[in-house]
């Protein structure tokens, strides 16, 4: 049964005689606050000449006073609209459609706006729209204070029209000379704006244009474009999918733009009578990995051995390869994706281009309907080989003016240095970008560019569908976009936006209106299917075996779901986003599996606090050394294997305490990398939140079962209904009560519901409920201490591998043996490669609430909608709640977090406080906070349907976290309604509550985790 499964966080959670864990499920507050830090040092003390009577008597005053104090409320002086803007009705949100496109992240967005101010971001459903984390967290990159606010010149400021004078006439003086000029590009995806480039190049001479992705897919692009000529990559059907086998792609995460978990949750839903068989292959734990049904640990060398086994395993053939550890799971794919036939495919995020065209082989051989090489994708574009030879043009000096745009090639460069000894002898340098970056900083021109919650501009992320970007503020700064220079630059004295709109229209829309398009964000266009030509696949695979290096240490280099590619490297939002998989955040760190850690004698000790500690290590890759990086052990790391996140290591444009862990693209020469590792023995301070929050009694918190369990078993057997003992006889649970229940089929009831199944873990949620709430950021110290304030945590844990049947089969046949040592004996072994399932925890809002019946001053309280309220100017802050809440949702504000310079976040900044949404109180010192299920959200919408005179539709009501989840894991709804969606799934056979067995009655429900473990 699924409730005998064993779940774990940490490898320190296995050993039963731990002191740390057994204190950590009893204490609710790790880290109180030290009384040295408000009472001075002991020194000071014992000099004093006050006395006791004299303290008592200051203390008695002060204590008055405060109180008097605390009656008045702060002032806040306001300012009346003199002629109110006709869109904006203070107090009303307005919603527009547009789209991000910043060369890594690419989606269709709807853009919150209150009285004129962008606050929150959510996924345009109607484009298909998704957000991950860095999306949702966009809207407080526009108000960094950090940004760049004007033109430079040499570092001086100047006016636009200075700079376009100047850089006009060398232009001109360049052409003239016939020197080159060369545009350096991330992927832009904009036909307007490759129009724009190529009208230049008509003006001026021996113009090129280099396309530079700091993350590359060029491996990608190059198989695709020799196979299908057109510089794209192939998209994935993945909700048609029957098997899906992927070798090294992080298709869940950030591989080629990202975007694909919302057509991989809809081909594993059960109640459409669909579910995908998901095998992975891999050797950093990836989110993708996470989500699989079966993941095969291989180090990359391997993986590239593998894909050519895989080749002839389906197709029988015999191409040149060597064996691998993961060969029998191979040959049971083939199988498999044999089997599925053309709803099979095979994706690979190998970075060699034969490897690339042995996948885009397999799925020809399988005529695969899942590859879609008709609606391609242009999420990346970059070119390594052009890059490469611009760099080597730039250190030779063959190049007259370089101009850079969407990208930071100074800082992500693994050859940063001849590109910056390129630039000194280069005529005219110019660089555009939000901030003045690494690479800003050593040009003669540094521009800046407005957020693209600023700009107009439009993108095709996909071949049928045209998206439009455009303005939901006036510029913060004195900004100028890219387009408009060029325009300017061209002798044009047309706007961007009066080019983007008669572009459109001539070129695109082909007579469908602007104006629909502008108002819906998109628009749909005609596409053509491409032919594809036939693959060398034996000299393919004679390359990719002659190409694949191996060593002692290999290292995967990959994107953090926080940070990406670095560009928002200064958003303190995602710098306190945990990690996924270490639930990890302010750092980036080398991964490595235990076995390895062992050898070279790192450790990951756990403090009594729940904080997690570790050893530095200096890594050389191709004789370049990366020092003082620390190590954090992963289970399921492969062995010989270590791993290292992309976009840490910044050192400009950012505030102080952005500046955390080492720049992995210092490293980042391509192919299979050998390390060597060098432990220098310093101690290193994670801020991790692996063993903080843990809850007991794990076995009742996630539940799971296999996909056959699920179609043909019993469901009293994999999601037991907890029962108590009630006069000498078991009856279920719901059946009893402490309390007297109260009628709550009038008005409505709110209730969310998650499911597990298609929850990836992604993080998007926690951000939006970040946005939404005015949740503040505490930096790195006080997560570290277990004070971190996220409203809405991803529980992350480890178990064995296998269906619950089939562990439930282990524990039965070693029943003579202590129930303690079966467990060990079942996780310790696994921790070479366990599973992994995510669950989002937030206030369970139970209806025989803990917290309630404690509360000495009645600060938090039941609503009649179902909600646990929190009255914040009541509430003391005795934490009596926290400590009476088995869930561990509960948030004490230990500092004033706003206007602190300790705390030096945009709640400390005139610009980022622009981004708090004025529907929610910012909390104050001594006060407790939690999950309000969006209050403010349910109440405007009952608003809204009472001021239209209508009835509030099914599934109208939604929160930050359910709008913000791109599979829909997360649903939220009212159950007095039939209709919605929470009302069927809270009566399905495979939700459960948590820890139902103590009465709580949660108006949170789970849908059990289902695995696909048919091996057949």
């Amino acid at each position: 049964m699924a409730s005998n499964k064993k779940y774990w966080k940490s490898v320190e959670e296995l050993n039963e005689n731990s002191s740390i864990v057994a204190s950590l499920e009893q204490n609710e507050f790790n880290e109180g606050q030290a009384p040295e830090s408000f009472l001075g040092d002991k020194e000071t003390l014992e000099s004093s000449s006050t006395t006791r009577r004299d303290f008592l008597k200051y203390v008695g005053f002060t204590t008055a006073a405060a109180s008097l104090v605390a009656c008045e409320g702060p002032v806040v002086k306001s300012i009346p609209y003199v002629v109110k803007p006709e869109e904006i009705t203070p107090g009303i949100a307005n919603y527009y459609a547009s789209t991000i496109a910043d060369g890594f992240d690419f989606a269709n967005v709807l853009v919150k706006t209150k009285e004129g101010r962008p606050i929150f971001i959510l996924p345009n459903k109607e484009a298909k729209g998704t957000t991950n984390a860095r999306v949702n967290a966009s809207v407080l990159s526009l108000y960094d204070s950090l940004r760049l606010q004007g033109p430079k010149i040499k570092g001086n400021t100047a006016s636009w029209s200075d700079v376009n004078g100047k850089i006009t006439a060398q232009l001109e003086e360049i052409s003239k000379s016939g020197e080159k000029i060369v545009f350096l590009t991330g992927t832009l995806a904009s036909p307007s704006t490759d129009a724009l480039i190529a009208e230049f190049s008509k003006k001026y001479n021996n113009v090129s244009h280099v396309v530079y992705d700091a993350i590359s897919e060029s491996a990608a692009l190059d198989a695709f474009q020799e196979v299908y000529g057109e510089r794209a990559l192939p998209n994935y059907k993945l909700e048609d999918a029957k098997t899906i086998v992927s070798i090294g792609a992080d298709f869940l995460g950030d591989w080629q733009g990202g975007g694909f978990e919302a057509a991989y949750a809809q081909g594993r839903d059960v109640k459409a009578g669909k579910f995908s068989r998901h095998i992975q292959f891999e050797a950093n734990y990836s989110l993708t990995g996470a989500n699989a049904d079966k993941r095969v640990v291989l180090k990359p060398s391997e993986q590239s051995y593998a894909l050519i086994n895989l080749y002839n395993a389906i197709t029988g053939e015999n191409l040149p390869s060597k064996k691998t550890p993961g060969d029998a799971a191979i040959k049971q794919a083939a199988t498999q994706l044999i089997k599925a036939g053309n709803k099979a495919v095979v994706i690979t995020g190998i970075q060699d281009k034969n490897a690339q065209l042995i996948a885009l082989a397999i799925n020809n051989f399988l005529s695969s309907e899942i590859l879609d090489v008709t609606n391609v994708k242009y999420t990346r574009a970059g070119n390594d080989t052009e890059v490469a030879s611009l760099v080597t043009e730039l250190k030779a000096g063959k190049v007259g003016a370089l101009i850079t745009y969407n990208t930071n090639p100074v800082y992500t460069l693994a050859n940063a240095a001849d590109f910056k000894a390129g630039l000194s002898k280069t005529k005219l340098t110019v660089g555009f970008s939000t901030k003045e970056d690494e690479t800003l900083s050593e040009v003669q021109f540094a521009l800046p560019i407005p957020s693209y919650l600023e700009a107009w501009g439009d993108v095709k992320i996909t071949a049928n569908q045209y998206s439009l970007t455009q303005p939901t503020i006036k510029p913060l700064f004195d900004t100028k976009q890219f387009q408009d220079c060029l325009l300017a630059w061209t002798g044009q004295t047309v706007s961007y936006y009066d080019y983007l709109a008669a572009f459109a229209k001539s070129e695109i829309l082909g007579g469908a209106s602007w104006n629909k398009t502008l108002h819906d964000g998109f628009a749909k266009v005609d596409v053509t299917s491409l032919n594809g030509n036939s693959i060398d696949a034996v000299n393919a695979a004679k390359a990719l075996k002659a190409e694949t290096k191996t060593g002692e240490f290999e290292l995967t280099l990959f994107s953090s779901t926080a940070l990406g590619d670095s560009q928002q490297a200064n958003n303190p939002w995602l710098q306190e986003l945990p990690d996924p998989l270490t639930r990890a955040s302010w750092d980036n760190y080398l991964l490595m599996s235990q076995a390895d850690a062992d050898k070279l004698e790192f450790t990951n000790p756990v403090q009594d606090n729940g904080a997690i500690n570790g050893q530095y290590a200096t890594i050389t890759v191709n004789g370049v050394k990366i020092e003082n990086v620390p190590v954090l052990i992963q289970p399921g790391q492969a062995q010989g294997t270590i791993g290292l996140s992309y976009g840490y290591g910044k050192t400009k444009a950012l505030k102080e305490e952005m500046k955390v862990g080492v720049n992995a693209y210092a490293v980042a020469f391509g192919g299979t990398q050998i390390a060597s590792i060098v432990n220098t023995g310093e101690e290193h301070l994670f801020a991790c939140e692996q063993l903080q929050h843990t809850i007991a009694g794990r076995h009742d918190i996630l539940r799971e079962t296999g996909l056959e369990d699920y179609i043909h078993g019993n469901a009293k057997e994999w999601n037991p209904r907890p029962e108590v003992s009630l006069k000498h006889e078991s009856v279920d649970v719901t059946s009893v009560d402490l309390w007297e229940d109260h009628d709550r089929s009038i008005g409505h009831h709110f209730n969310l519901n998650i499911d597990l199944t298609s929850c990836t873990g992604c993080g998007s949620c926690v951000i939006a409920c970040h946005a939404e709430n005015n949740v503040p950021v505490v930096g790195k110290h006080e997560v570290r201490v277990g004070r971190d304030m996220h409203w809405l945590r991803i529980d992350r844990y480890y178990t064995s591998e296998g269906d619950a049947g089939s562990a439930n089969k282990k524990i039965n046949q070693a029943s003579s043996i202590d129930q303690a040592d079966v467990y060990v004996a079942l996780e310790t072994p696994e921790a070479i490669n366990p599973q992994v399932a995510f669950q989002p925890i937030m206030c369970q809002h139970c209806n025989h609430a803990p917290c309630e019946t404690v509360c000495p001053v009645a600060a938090t309280s039941h609503g009649r909608q179902g909600q646990n309220q929190m009255a914040y100017n009541r509430c003391v802050g005795t934490r009596y709640c926290a400590n009476n809440c088995p869930y561990r949702v509960r948030r004490f504000n230990w500092f004033k977090y706003n206007n602190n310079d300790e705390f030096d976040f945009n709640m400390n900044d005139d610009f980022g406080k622009m981004v708090l949404n004025p529907d929610v109180t910012v909390r104050s010192r001594g006060v407790m906070e939690k999950c309000s299920m969006c209050i403010q959200m349910t109440q405007a919408t009952i608003l809204q349907a009472k001021n239209e005179g209508r009835v509030i539709e099914a599934n109208e009501f939604t929160t930050a976290c359910s709008s913000a989840c791109a599979t829909g894991s997360i649903k939220f709804g009212d159950i007095n309604n039939s209709e919605d969606e929470v009302t069927v799934l809270r009566e399905d056979k495979r939700a459960y509550r948590l820890l139902e067995f103590i009465g709580t009655d949660n108006n949170v429900v789970y849908q059990t985790k289902i695995r696909n473990t048919n091996e057949a």
